[in-house]
């Protein structure tokens, strides 16, 4: 779908929230959440930021990737499920569940090998399959900002893999890339499905709720089946996970929640590669990871392809935003 002179041309058959009904629809969400919806992309920040420490307090929890998944998630429901009560209704985004538990499975896997700071960018390939999938199933045709920037962050995020050039960090890279690839696959199906079972833009939390516990089901199956679920780790331990599960899979995952139907969908993606930025640094700081040249000059150029994707005036009025629910209360 195209668009002209700054305005969005709409399918028939198709519709899409106005602006008179996106205000209304945000000024109906629960306490503050309304004020941070107004911003969508500010709201995909705060929520990449909040993930952008997942890797270090896993790795510090030190703990199995299955409990580790478990955890995060049984200490975040709560939280989901208070605003969720708040919003008054019920969801059932189960199968988003299912992709949300191989992401971080994958991904807590993939830490072993490259560390959590790659493991993060390399986790966040997922920008590519958001972007190819959204175009072909949602019609979204991405701006061409956002197509200049692709290969710009995909050149970026092959490098900080550790894929070219030498001395690249990690005990075993070509395995950790492995893993990393299934992660992306993953959580480019979670997005997806969170954000079309979000077309209510009043009602963000509920999904994120449903699929949380679905993950922790989805964990706890196969950490029993494989017998690396651990039920009782230590104080320490538990207090890692605990602020993981609050910061990350509540705080993080909400707000990411509020920007996914408000924003296309390759942009939301794009915004979000901030996180492994943002963690490939805190590992150097935390965790003494030393990346390679290669690999920090693969940050720069996911900077770079942030800057081209975000930068633009007027980029989310030119975009066609998601379809509204026909649904109403």
């Amino acid at each position: 779908m195209g668009a002209t002179r700054g305005r969005c041309r709409y399918r028939r058959g198709d519709p899409t929230l106005s602006d008179a009904a996106s205000a209304g629809a945000t000024s109906d969400l629960p306490g503050p959440l309304a004020v941070i919806a107004a911003r969508p992309r500010l709201a995909a920040l705060l929520g990449a930021m909040c993930i952008s420490f997942s890797g270090i307090f896993y790795t510090w929890s030190q703990v199995s990737p299955e409990t580790g998944t478990f955890y995060r998630c049984f200490f975040g429901l709560p939280f989901l499920a208070a605003v969720a009560y708040l919003e008054r209704r019920k969801f059932g985004p189960l199968i988003a569940g299912i992709f949300f538990a191989g992401d971080l499975t994958f991904w807590h896997h993939a830490i072993e090998f490259v560390g959590a700071g790659l493991a993060t960018v390399l986790g966040n390939l997922q920008v590519l399959v958001v972007g190819l999938v959204a175009w072909a199933v949602m019609g979204e045709r991405p701006p061409r900002s956002v197509l200049l920037a692709l290969p710009i962050v995909l050149v970026g995020v092959v490098l900080i893999s550790g894929i070219v050039g030498t001395g690249a960090y990690g005990s075993a890279p070509a395995i950790g890339v492995v893993l990393g690839l299934l992660t992306a696959t993953c959580y480019a199906g979670y997005l997806l499905i969170i954000r079309r079972g979000g077309r209510d833009l009043r009602r963000p939390a509920g999904p994120v709720a449903v699929a949380t516990a679905s993950t922790a089901a989805c964990a706890a199956l196969v950490g029993t089946a494989f017998g690396t679920l651990d039920l009782t780790p230590g104080a320490e331990s538990l207090f890692w996970l605990a602020l993981l599960g609050i910061t990350s899979q509540f705080l993080g995952y909400l707000l990411i929640s509020l920007s996914l139907p408000r924003l296309p969908a390759v942009v939301t993606s794009i915004i979000l590669l901030a996180q492994p930025v943002v963690t490939v640094a805190l590992a150097m700081v935390l965790l003494g990871e030393t990346p390679s040249p290669w690999q920090l000059a693969g940050v720069g150029l996911v900077i770079g392809g942030i800057a081209v994707a975000t930068v633009p005036a007027g980029l989310a009025r030119r975009s066609t935003p998601l379809p509204a629910s026909s649904e109403s209360g």
